[in-house]
């Protein structure tokens, strides 16, 4: 499992995870869209949009592997914000290759893109763990 160095993981004073530590012995969590509704609570959308910020600061449109991203996280994003690269994508490899669908994920997460929080909590992007 490739662990992607410099990734955040966590947000920082919250119990959102980023990244797993070690692979899973019981098997690799799948991947899966998520459905994401209206009234998911605030910290929650939050989580979302400091991890998308995550992902295109560290990858940009580049193509990246699964690695040790959290599975949870990115079920949250996947099929809209986060896509497979080709058909050949099984959501339960840690080589997986996925990649970033700039046009959706701004559009879902402005705030991600444009540094601002969305909301009027002092967010402060650089204070990941």
């Amino acid at each position: 499992m490739l662990k992607h160095r410099g990734f955040p993981g966590r947000l920082s004073g919250t119990d959102f995870q980023f990244v797993i530590r070690r692979a899973n012995p019981k098997g690799v969590t799948p991947i899966t869209r998520r459905e994401r509704y209206r009234d998911r609570r605030a910290p929650d959308r939050r989580a979302d949009a400091a991890f998308m910020r995550a992902l295109w600061e560290h990858f940009g449109e580049e193509p990246f592997e699964r690695g040790n991203l959290d599975a949870g996280r990115l079920s949250w994003l996947f099929g809209r914000e986060v896509v497979a690269v080709d058909e050949s994508f099984d959501p339960k490899s840690y080589e997986a290759l996925l990649r970033i669908d700039a046009e959706v994920a701004e559009r879902s997460f402005p705030e991600a893109f444009n540094g601002s929080s969305g909301d009027d909590a002092d967010d402060d992007w650089d204070d990941w763990d």
